[in-house]
């Protein structure tokens, strides 16, 4: 994660002094206490903000930009001394080994000031007024969503245009999914992404690109006639009065074509895993029947394509274009848990593996190309389009991951989806991988697909019994960590928090 130096004593409060003999400064006993973050991972983020409010999650903000105060625990659990001239403090001092005692302790002049004593203030004041400001109950927090409320307000109307059929039934299928109380997490992100690098330095190349890609969204290439389109995607009226200018007319749309693209996979792969609800409510094909649910994805990938073919940019259409073709390599990784098929497999690394690519093509390929597509969008230069990739590329197998963990520790009620599908499918997830590594009976279960009667609550019960649980959690927390890295270069703002943010409500969801 990144870290930021602090200079000094935030605002006007500084360190209090001693106004007599008969009083003390209280200074912490840490001498590990500096005027820098310490790097610690992500994992130890929320842990340390709960530890301070008995478990509650509270933000500490120290100015623009991720600033979270990581060394708070550790220093709100040291006790305190007193140093004076006094002789009580005096003794109390020579009791703790940890502090070294030195001539100043015993001058009643005014001491002279030091490097350790300004770094040790600094600190001092750092981690108190993190504290105090965790300790107010009306912190307002991070909230990605109203960040880019404006946008997203108008995001599922804007879909439900874009899917326009003169066909009743197949209009009523297609905009089935819209209809639900989705989490738009992956048009959020676009939309975050949009914003966070319209601060990022530009590539001269791309701005003419950029430029004509914004112009012409709601323009068909074909003549109408020919195309016959009875819906054309013009939603210009309906646009937002006052739409943020830090993100482009065509960064919206992509935002739009990522939640279509997502939204097909859903229809298709409700067919394919037999699945009988979704968000809380029957699924499509239990609604219409498997040819109409599969019929409707379809569609809905079609008009994906007509909006992405009108951003007229070459780079952003492979990418997107691409994102389709791996949901189905990642689909056919998925028909088998290993990369050989075998009877009875051996646990090996290249098992974890070949979950891990078939996890980036069903669920990371998506987030991450349209990350990077955003970027080229804004006109952003080469090494931000990276940053943006690797952004969404660790975001999302984090994401799936804990959404493999999620079916193990979740009922059906709170996710608003079968539990436990995964292995009612014949599916090997991270948890049982792990878990696998340790119990090596699990084998024999996973080479059969858990098939046999009694196959799933045994190889759930092994899950349990073993601490796959917590290596899946602890290997989100490593990708939502990169995740995080991966955009500290970017220059602050409320964006980019709010890029940081997803990434650590991504490891504290709960459907």
């Amino acid at each position: 994660m990144s870290e930021r130096n602090f200079s000094g004593p935030t605002g006007k409060e500084r360190a209090p002094s001693c106004p007599g003999p008969n009083h003390a400064l209280l200074v912490s006993t840490n001498s590990r206490l500096r005027p820098r973050c310490a790097r610690r991972p992500v994992r130890d983020v929320w842990q340390s903000i709960g530890s301070i409010r008995g478990g509650t999650r509270a933000e500490m903000q120290l100015g623009t930009g991720s600033s979270v105060i990581r060394g708070a625990r550790s220093a709100t659990r040291l006790p305190r001394v007193r140093l004076s001239t006094c002789s009580d403090c005096l003794r109390a001092a020579s009791l703790d080994v940890r502090i070294p005692q030195s001539r100043a302790l015993f001058h009643s002049g005014r001491p002279r000031p030091s490097a350790w004593a300004a770094a040790v203030s600094v600190a001092g004041n750092i981690v108190s007024n993190a504290i105090t400001r965790a300790g107010k109950s009306d912190l307002p927090t991070i909230d990605p969503l109203r960040i880019v409320a404006k946008e997203m307000k108008f995001l599922t109307g804007n879909i439900r245009k874009l899917l326009g059929s003169g066909h009743p039934s197949l209009d009523r299928a297609a905009k089935y999914y819209t209809q639900a109380e989705g989490k738009h997490v992956r048009p959020l992100i676009v939309l975050l992404m949009s914003r966070a690098t319209s601060l990022c330095p530009k590539a001269p190349q791309r701005q003419q690109a950029t430029l004509q890609a914004s112009a012409a969204i709601d323009t068909s290439i074909s003549p109408l006639s020919v195309l016959s389109d009875f819906n054309p995607s013009a939603a210009a009226e309906n646009e937002p009065v006052s739409a943020d200018p830090d993100i482009l007319p065509s960064q919206r749309r992509l935002a739009e074509i990522t939640e279509l693209i997502h939204t097909a996979s859903l229809l298709h792969d409700d067919v394919i895993d037999h699945s009988v609800a979704r968000r809380g409510s029957p699924s499509a094909n239990l609604e219409f029947g498997n040819k109409m649910a599969v019929l409707a994805g379809d569609f809905l990938l079609g008009r994906a394509s007509v909006a992405l073919a009108r951003l007229r940019h070459a780079e952003v259409i492979e990418l997107l274009a691409t994102v389709i073709a791996n949901l189905v390599e990642g689909e056919f990784m998925q028909l088998k848990n290993t990369a050989r098929d075998e009877t009875n497999p051996q646990w090996s690394e290249e098992t974890l593996t070949y979950y891990l690519q078939k996890t980036y093509l069903k669920t990371a390929s998506l987030i991450s190309k349209s990350c990077r597509a955003s970027a080229l969008l804004g006109g952003a230069d080469a090494q931000t389009v990276d940053a943006a990739y690797l952004y969404g590329k660790n975001l999302g197998l984090a994401f799936q991951l804990v959404d493999d963990l999620l079916d193990y520790t979740r009922s059906e009620k709170e996710l608003g989806k079968p539990a436990g599908a995964d292995l009612e499918l014949g599916l090997a997830t991270a948890p049982l991988l792990f878990a696998w590594k340790t119990m090596p009976e699990l084998g024999a279960l996973v080479g059969r697909k858990f098939a046999n009667d009694g196959d799933v609550s045994r190889a759930r019960d092994l899950v349990m019994q073993s601490d796959g649980i917590q290596q899946t959690r602890a290997l989100a927390e490593d990708y939502a960590e990169k995740a995080i890295t991966a955009i500290s270069s970017f220059p602050d703002s409320e964006a980019k928090d709010g890029l940081i943010e997803m990434a650590v409500k991504t490891l504290q969801r709960k459907k």
